[in-house]
């Protein structure tokens, strides 16, 4: 890259700049903060015990890390398509192809599994509405939704995110208090249930390590707030205060939380499916705490459902931006809402639904095997960019780097390591190597494809 191309300001992107500040921050608050955590990590503690804490800080870590990059570059060089257009910059067009699609497609399969998810707990709620009807109105309701301003979307997460952030703010405050008794009919807990029942590493280090293997995914989706950074009025000031301010907080809800976790309740009593947090409310005696849980989840799948199609639009109109998607996506509405990228994107959410409920263990299950491990080729890619990056933005245009990734390079190719280690891990664990199998041949179609594309473009 010529030092002229990086001393040149970026473009204007041809999106509308609706996104504020206080969206992308909450953006970066709600995006990981969703089902995974509040029923999912009843899995990880299961398999690690009190060392649940340990795997949540090492694999929040590693997201920390991979944020700080993607923070990094997103504030020199803002774009829509953020870690596409990085790698493409970085390594060629064949890695922003790559990175791009593999990307989108984990979104829009994602998409199925939350809707079914919020499918299920609303048909509960009202069973005169079939599971197939529900999803159809999420969907309806959330493309309207994105195909309005943006900044509708950013209102619908703000809000959501709220509810959720509020809901674990008050889930650590009614726990600290009833680890101290200080609530009433409560006694001080002390650390028995941190030493007891095997010690706080009841499987040693395998299990924290298989509980890292069981949560690390559910640091996904804080990269769509470098993808919406784009869409405010001063991305590279937005993206940098959003990723300082949410890296941190997420990591303080995550092990805070599971610190409340296990030092309130036996880790011997938690069931893999059901959700710890209900247990501890039961415990401290909140009434119907299954039905307020619920109702958290409920809305925790919903802003995830939204949140990823607005990703997954944007992914694809940026990839059409630079030739690497039918150029037909680059329609937008009056008020630069990409509309035909958003047709795209819930057309396959709607596939992928439809497949959920027909086939859920079958056509589907090898489509989510397929986007598994998806997440860290993106991740690791993200890194391999940072690498390459920071020197050439360093020696051309040094002026912006508004933030810099820590200790770089030496975290850089740590968290790298750290990745590999957990590919080498999944590939020695039974349940996780399916996934990461699948992941692989996917990832592997789209590199040929894209490698492909370049010869042809070449010789052309």
């Amino acid at each position: 890259m010529h030092d002229q191309q990086l001393r040149t300001p970026e473009p204007k992107e041809p999106l509308s700049g609706g996104l504020k500040q206080r969206h992308l921050t909450m953006l970066g608050l709600g995006g990981v903060i969703g089902a995974g955590l509040f029923v999912g990590s009843g899995a990880g503690i299961a398999v690690a015990g009190p060392g649940i804490v340990l795997s949540y800080l090492i694999a929040g870590a590693v997201a920390m890390l991979v944020m700080r990059m993607l923070g990094e570059m997103s504030a020199a060089m803002p774009a829509s398509g953020s870690f596409s257009v990085h790698a493409e910059r970085a390594l060629g067009r064949w890695a922003g192809f790559s990175v791009g699609w593999l990307y989108w497609f984990l979104l829009v399969v994602v998409l199925a599994v939350e809707a079914t998810g919020a499918a299920k707990i609303a048909n509960g709620w009202v069973p005169g509405i079939p599971q197939w009807g529900w999803v159809l109105i999420f969907m309806v309701v959330f493309t309207a939704a994105n195909l309005s301003a943006v900044k509708n979307f950013g209102e619908f997460e703000f809000w959501f995110a709220a509810l959720k952030v509020g809901a674990i703010v008050l889930f650590l405050v009614l726990g600290l208090l009833a680890v101290f008794g200080l609530l009433p009919d409560t006694e001080p807990v002390g650390t028995v249930n941190l030493t007891g029942q095997g010690g706080f590493l009841p499987h040693g280090w395998s299990g924290v390590i298989s509980g890292v293997l069981a949560v690390v995914f559910a640091f996904g989706g804080l990269e769509i707030v470098t993808i919406a950074a784009a869409e405010t009025d001063d991305p590279a000031r937005a993206v940098g205060r959003a990723v300082r301010s949410a890296v941190f907080r997420i990591l303080f809800f995550y092990v805070g939380s599971m610190l409340v976790i296990v030092t309130l309740l036996p880790w011997t009593s938690m069931t893999p499916g059901l959700s710890p947090y209900v247990a501890v409310l039961d415990r401290i005696g909140v009434p119907s705490a299954g039905t307020l849980m619920n109702i958290v989840v409920f809305v925790a799948l919903l802003s995830a459902l939204n949140a990823n199609l607005y990703g997954a639009s944007r992914m694809v109109f940026s990839l059409a931006e630079r030739g690497e998607a039918p150029r037909g996506l680059l329609v937008t509405s009056p008020g630069g809402v990409p509309r035909r990228a958003v047709l795209a994107s819930v057309a396959f959410g709607f596939l992928s639904v439809l497949l959920n409920l027909l086939w859920p263990d079958t056509v589907f299950l090898y489509m989510l095997n397929a986007v598994g491990a998806v997440l860290l080729f993106v991740w690791g890619l993200i890194a391999v960019s940072q690498l390459r990056l920071r020197r050439r933005i360093e020696r051309e245009a040094p002026e912006r780097l508004t933030l810099r990734m820590w200790a770089f390079p030496y975290l850089t190719w740590a968290a790298l390591a750290a990745m590999g280690v957990v590919l080498v891990l999944m590939l020695g664990d039974d349940t996780a190597r399916p996934q990461l199998l699948w992941s692989a041949g996917a990832t592997v179609v789209v590199l040929v494809v894209s490698l492909v594309r370049e010869l042809r473009a070449r010789r052309a």
